[in-house]
């Protein structure tokens, strides 16, 4: 088993590079917002449309992947999402050049890269899966904290940069983060990688739809990447705007501090969640969450709106990854259509938390924080399905105790 397991060492470690690669997909662009908006002259709601573009084409790619991985296989599709999330992150910055409307150009080259990074999100969770570790659970929280290390690394890595160079220099630093995708291609091409389920007896599509627990673990996983990125997708445009922070102190107090504790999160839970039921962990998250949407929106002191975006991090930690291992040991035959679907119900959430965030700000004026506040509705849903969920599993489990 021990010989078995090192086999997969650097799959796991490909794996974690793949998420890292998904943070800086999803969290570059959004530090370069009012550069956006201040070089190109693209408007607040174009921002948000680039954001609910991105996950929407995630989705898409989601949805898509259901039908065609198994039969391409999971390298293959693993080293062409790399490459394709490189060409769309150096295309941030060359694209507008090419196109007779500098919106156009960036909007391409986040169509490129957001499919690479929905076939990144389909198939990372499935593959760490697969491999032979032991408490999955924790295995698969860990994984995703790279997700959050690598939004750190953006982050602060961004900023120095930024700082050192100048922000109108933006566009080395997109051809640097390139780097990591095209040099985690060729990893991916080398390592050994595992399947879910052996072919011909996942879950299809349609089986997946009739379930009714499928359907509550797929509102879980839009309200979880809506909680997620209504705060992390506009925490540097908060924190300028409304908070009246530099640029600086406003990615390092905002996003990075929300990204630390999320990962900080997530990497304990991956610690020390054995002895932790899932279930009552993630409505403690909700609960959490909450409170942290409504500190962010406290208008007397700044201070609060930073505290607020740090908490948030650490109260959405485990909703995705632990939407993930409930769904994992709930649907055991799920395969990768369920892993692709409920992926898709993430980007979802993590195209609509932002988005609504973004048109409620405009409609009050550009006022950040009321758009906040109207995401608190997400939390509150996850943790309304959950409660139910973990009601019918234990129904369940006592049901089959009395057999």
């Amino acid at each position: 088993m021990k010989r078995n397991k090192d086999r997969y060492d650097h799959t796991i470690y490909a794996c974690y590079i793949g998420y890292i690669t998904q943070a800086i997909v999803n969290n570059f662009a959004p530090l370069l917002f009012l550069t956006f908006q201040s070089r190109f002259q693209v408007s607040l709601s174009q921002l948000a449309a680039l954001v609910s573009i991105n996950f929407g084409v995630q989705l898409l790619v989601d949805f898509a992947s259901s039908l065609f991985v198994d039969k391409i296989g999971y390298r293959i599709c693993m080293v062409g999402a790399h490459l394709m999330a490189a060409v769309g992150l150096a295309g941030l910055y060359f694209f507008p050049m090419f196109f007779p409307n500098a919106f156009t150009g960036i909007l391409a080259a986040v169509v490129i890269y957001a499919v690479g990074g929905g076939l990144l999100e389909v198939l990372v969770s499935p593959i760490v899966e697969a491999c032979p570790t032991e408490e999955k659970e924790t295995a698969m929280s860990l994984l995703h904290s790279f997700y959050c290390w690598g939004h750190v690394l953006v982050v602060v890595c961004s900023t120095a940069f930024f700082a050192v160079f100048g922000l109108e220099n933006w566009g080395v630093m997109a051809c640097i983060w390139a780097v990591i995708p095209l040099g985690n291609a060729l990893y991916f091409s080398r390592v050994p990688i595992p399947m879910l389920v052996e072919e011909g007896k996942g879950a299809t599509v349609g089986e997946l739809f009739k379930n009714k627990v499928f359907w509550q673990l797929f509102v879980m996983m839009v309200c979880a990447g809506a909680s997620e990125q209504g705060m992390s997708q506009w925490a540097s445009a908060f924190a300028e705007s409304s908070l009246h922070v530099s640029k600086t102190v406003g990615d390092l107090a905002g996003p990075c501090s929300f990204a630390v504790m999320m990962g900080l999160a997530r990497a304990m839970y991956g610690k020390f969640g054995a002895s932790i039921k899932l279930e009552t962990f993630m409505n403690i998250s909700s609960v959490l969450c909450i409170i942290s949407y409504a500190i962010a929106t406290v208008k007397a002191n700044p201070f609060f709106g930073l505290f607020g975006c740090a908490l948030c991090g650490l109260s959405v930690g485990i909703m995705w990854p632990g939407t993930f291992s409930i769904a994992a040991k709930t649907l055991r035959n799920g395969g990768t259509a369920m892993f692709a679907l409920l992926a898709l119900a993430g980007d979802l959430g993590c195209g609509t938390g932002p988005a609504v965030v973004g048109y409620v700000s405009e409609m009050c004026g550009g006022d950040l924080q009321n758009g906040l506040l109207a995401a608190i509705f997400f939390p509150v849903l996850l943790m309304c399905c959950n409660i139910v969920g973990a009601s019918r599993s234990d129904r369940y489990q006592r049901l089959e105790r009395r057999q």
